[in-house]
């Protein structure tokens, strides 16, 4: 091929790769975006990056990760002493953090795990405990309803050398769990015991942030008690993607590997490790409106009559049977306001630095409208007609799903 033809065929396949991403509307569709999660109740990670944060990022430092990258070191030098740690690892998801944090810790089968039975490391990371590091995990569900206890853990542990058992060798607990707050002494309490008998501890932090916030805790008192820390940017903070491992420096050196194992290895992160810093500095503080609005909501919804079942930080875990409402229901009435407002059709509500307060108004409106129609057409609370709280902490299925995914 001679070079007019290379030239030729060059100008051909450069037409065929080039691509716009970008819609002839998008400024617009990007602000129809963000006026519909102000308006969200799913989950706090869908929240979006600010212009502020766009360009803070965008400003970064430039590097290689794999080798060198400076907004990374940075970040993983401030995140350390944040938390009272040696040394950090941003990580691009909570669920790979949490995953290489146990198979840093196990090392060779047999041995299992103890987890709360709603922890996200149970039931929301695809078995990758079992996969990644061919642990059993023990799922305790708390005698108190509301977080595990050292007299959990004792009842359920499993310690020494018999052959027929898998000893535990990490305590992983969840703080916050669906929204609410493990006491900062049963926490020590468990970590005492743990590492009395020669027991790892991690923590899923992902969402840590709102315990600082909300109880004055220093973070690094509140990590202190774990041998290793799962932190989350993007849940809470509003970063758009990114955790950060904490713990000694040799745990963080052999993560480090197992991250490039795992396919996590990164190049230039710059504009991600920014935008967490930039979450740090801006965002944190909001949570402090956001648990505000959130009371707002759930002290409306209990005038109304509605019950809650748990509601400590963001999240709202409530029942609407007693004035009529289903929640299949509910969240098809509030998709078909002019103004739409997304819930889940499940009891969980989830309020987040980009929730409108205009947004809580509206939903208290359509609950009190929707009480009122039922009063109307007759409606008598029942206590049988109360839609009970799912025991095995699936907080993700619909209420139609329910029946069918529920053994009898």
């Amino acid at each position: 091929m001679n070079s007019f033809d290379l030239a030729d065929a060059r100008s051909v396949i450069a037409e065929q790769v080039k691509f716009n991403i970008l819609t002839h509307s998008q400024a617009a569709d990007n602000e129809r975006a963000r006026q519909q999660i102000a308006r969200s109740f799913i989950s706090d990670t869908l929240t979006v990056p600010s212009k502020e944060m766009y360009i803070y990022a965008s400003r970064a430092s430039l590097g290689d990760d794999v080798y060198h990258e400076p907004s990374a070191v940075a970040l993983e030098t401030h995140m350390a002493k944040l938390t009272g740690k040696e040394a950090a690892l941003f990580l691009p998801s909570g669920t790979m953090s949490n995953q290489i944090a146990l198979r840093t810790h196990l090392k060779q089968p047999p041995y299992s795990i103890i987890t709360d039975n709603r922890a996200h490391i149970h039931r929301y990371e695809a078995g990758g405990t079992a996969f990644h590091s061919g642990a059993t995990s023990i799922a305790v569900s708390p005698l108190n309803g509301h977080h595990l206890t050292l007299a959990d853990v004792q009842a359920n542990v499993m310690l020494g050398d018999n052959v027929h058992i898998a000893p535990v060798e990490v305590i992983a607990l969840e703080n916050t769990l669906n929204g609410t707050i493990m006491p900062q002494e049963d926490v020590v309490a468990i970590s005492d015991y743990a590492h009395s008998e020669g027991i790892k501890m991690h923590l899923d932090g992902a969402r840590i942030w709102h315990v600082a916030i909300e109880t004055g805790i220093p973070m690094n008192k509140l990590c202190e008690p774990f041998d290793s820390v799962s932190l989350c940017f993007s849940k809470g903070l509003g970063a758009p993607i990114g955790s950060c491992l904490v713990g000694t420096k040799d745990l963080i050196k052999r993560a480090r590997w197992f991250r490039k194992l795992f396919g996590g290895g990164m190049r230039q992160t710059s504009i991600l490790t920014a935008s967490a810093a930039f979450a740090l500095t801006h965002n944190f503080p909001r949570l402090a409106f956001v648990h505000d609005l959130a009371k707002k909501l759930e002290h409306g919804m209990k005038e109304l009559g509605i019950n809650i079942i748990t509601a400590e930080t963001c999240m709202i875990f409530f029942d609407p049977s007693p004035i009529g409402v289903g929640y299949a229901e509910l969240a098809k009435r509030a998709e078909a306001l002019p103004d739409p407002i997304s819930i889940g059709a499940n009891p969980r509500l989830v309020l987040h630095i980009q929730t409108s307060p205009e947004a809580v108004d509206d939903l208290l409106k359509l609950l009190q409208t929707m009480a009122e129609e039922k009063k109307a057409a007759g409606f008598v609370y029942s206590p049988q007609t109360e839609q009970k709280e799912d025991k095995k902490g699936n907080i993700y299925l619909r209420a139609e799903e329910t029946s069918k995914n529920t053994k009898a």
